[in-house]
């Protein structure tokens, strides 16, 4: 259990750094151009749509590894 909690921390920062630089990237070509309930919706979306894959990494780090009792 202590080593997927080890690679799911490192994983969770690369997913993170990595879903940023994306957001970041769209919002420079998008938002320049939008109205203000547009920029509204972009972050809303973007600040809430990291929680998707994110759940997914925490609920595998927290699920017993093999040989281990529940």
């Amino acid at each position: 259990m202590r080593w997927k909690k080890f690679i799911g921390v490192f994983a969770l920062l690369a997913i993170i750094t990595v879903y940023v630089l994306l957001v970041m990237r769209a919002a420079v070509a998008i938002l320049p151009t939008a109205g203000p309930v547009a920029e509204f919706l972009f972050y809303a979306v973007a600040g809430m749509a990291w929680v998707v894959p994110v759940r997914y990494l925490i609920l595998w780090m927290n699920r017993p590894g093999r040989g281990e009792q529940v």
